[in-house]
């Protein structure tokens, strides 16, 4: 590479956590990380943001990775959105992937130790406790459903690692199927699976029409779990499905981002009732995220009550999430 990567670093004068994201100031996490720093005795570290347009200028990534690896009070980062696309930049400046990276061609975790920059890809960790809290065990020898995960990027790529590492059939959807907006990230994510051993059927779809997302949704069986792992209603607008969509009867909608629009939740509370839908945020997901990489880049560990605490402090400071029915429906929130 022949960047000039290093001209514009800061040095910082305090213990900087960053977090790489689009829309960084929006998140509770700017309010919620100086109480967790100041519980867990750390009040020293505070937190930048560091936007990035959704598939950036690969150079501005570098830039961004740059920054934590030559500045020495600049501590590590958690990443989303850009969690594929900053690897695929600088994949040459870490001087260590775990396995996990390696596997999902992503990083979401970017620390230090000592003098080597590591990256670590936290999301099958993380959706993967926040899918055995909302499901419990056995689920889909009970339900007998199967699993329609709308998003190939990073976060689809982790709900598949999950549910393919399961070691109970029980607990392993006989059937996944994967939607995604473009062919490479399916192709990605097809090339990650047919490099595992697993018995869940894979299907993928190449496909920008919410109507056609609506009919296979339609399809899908009772007891079904459908996943918004798109960024829409969050980081772009909109749903991947259309207010007309049907949700399987006894399904479980998960949308995995807690900010934003969230249309997909919306269009999911609007049948809790009418089709059983049991509607989950990403609220979890954001607590188990936040905690694993700021556990990974400080060199700690956090126990259940650890973790626990740090949920009811963050509580205090969880946006409202309230649903407003619409066209007559009479499910209140």
């Amino acid at each position: 590479m022949v960047d000039d990567i290093t001209h514009n670093i800061v040095t910082k004068t305090k213990p900087t956590f960053y977090f790489v994201g689009v829309t960084t100031h929006q998140s509770s996490i700017m309010k919620v990380f100086p109480r967790w720093m100041q519980a867990i005795g750390r009040p020293e570290v505070v937190i930048e943001g560091i936007n990035h347009r959704i598939h950036d200028d690969p150079k501005s990534y570098r830039a961004t990775v740059a920054q934590i690896k030559y500045d020495p009070l600049s501590l590590g980062a958690l990443v989303t959105t850009h969690k594929i696309d900053l690897l695929t930049a600088s994949r040459y400046m870490f001087d260590g992937l775990h396995d996990s990276a390696d596997q999902t061609g992503e990083v979401s975790s970017i620390s230090k130790r000592k003098e080597q920059l590591w990256g670590h890809a936290k999301d099958p960790l993380t959706s993967g406790l926040s899918l055995d809290a909302i499901l419990g065990p056995g689920y889909f020898g009970k339900s007998h459903g199967h699993v329609l995960c709308f998003g190939a990027g990073g976060s689809g790529k982790a709900i598949s690692l999950h549910f393919i590492s399961r070691t109970n059939p029980d607990d392993r959807p006989k059937k996944l199927i994967v939607n995604n907006r473009s062919e490479a990230r399916l192709l990605e994510l097809k090339k990650m699976v047919d490099s595992l051993e697993t018995d869940i059927l894979f299907e993928y779809n190449q496909n920008v029409d919410p109507t056609v997302n609506d009919n296979i949704m339609a399809n899908m069986p009772e007891g079904s779990i459908v996943i918004n792992a798109t960024g829409m209603g969050k980081d772009t607008p909109g749903s991947p499905v259309t207010n007309s969509g049907l949700f399987p009867r006894n399904s479980i909608a998960w949308e995995i981002n807690y900010r934003g629009e969230l249309d997909f939740w919306h269009q999911a509370m609007a049948q809790r009732h009418s089709r059983n839908v049991m509607v989950e945020d990403g609220w979890l997901y954001f607590l188990h995220g936040w905690t694993q990489v700021i556990a990974e880049v400080l060199d700690l560990e956090f126990d259940a009550r650890t973790f626990d605490e740090l949920g009811k402090i963050a509580e205090d400071l969880r946006p409202p999430l309230v649903y407003i029915p619409k066209n007559g429906d009479i499910d209140s929130g």
